[in-house]
């Protein structure tokens, strides 16, 4: 488990990942060499990857959907296999309550959306699905990005 610097320095990170040490060092008022250090003991295992969040809409990608799926037990490796290869496919959560994955999915519009589907249905035995589309971000990635809620962690 972390100690309090180390949440606090995660807490920063998770506002704003190119934050300088310096600028970290003077809001948390931990030395720069401390927190360097404790960066590089968490790169370890605690960071698991450090990635930008991109507005996909400027991008011309006005589709985003959440896609649950329940397929035979005997497809589950082959559909994973072929959702990880995909590049529509922005995040794959396998999940239970019966649907067997998630998927995040990023498309130019819905047209592109049904003709995943369609692929999809036509590779695989769906034996259930549900398609949520994103109409607006609301909150994204804020779990402990703010210092006074990191009494959850200690």
């Amino acid at each position: 488990m972390a100690n309090r610097k180390e949440m606090l320095i995660l807490s920063r990170l998770r506002q704003d990942a190119r934050e300088s040490l310096t600028k970290m060092s003077k809001i948390t008022r931990i030395p720069v060499s401390t927190i360097y250090d404790r960066l590089q003991s968490c790169q370890k295992d605690l960071i698991t990857k450090h990635t930008s969040l991109l507005n996909f809409g400027k991008l011309g990608f006005n589709a985003r959907v959440n896609i649950m799926l329940k397929v035979q037990r005997e497809k589950r490796d082959e559909i994973k296999d072929y959702l990880e290869k995909h590049r529509n496919v922005n995040s794959i959560y396998k999940i239970n309550n019966g649907y067997d994955y998630l998927i995040e999915g990023i498309f130019k519009n819905i047209k592109q959306v049904d003709e995943f589907m369609d692929i999809l249905e036509s590779r695989f035995v769906l034996e259930n699905t549900q398609i949520y589309y994103i109409v607006e971000d609301i909150k994204r990635e804020a779990f402990l990005a703010n210092e006074n809620n990191l009494d959850l962690v200690m």
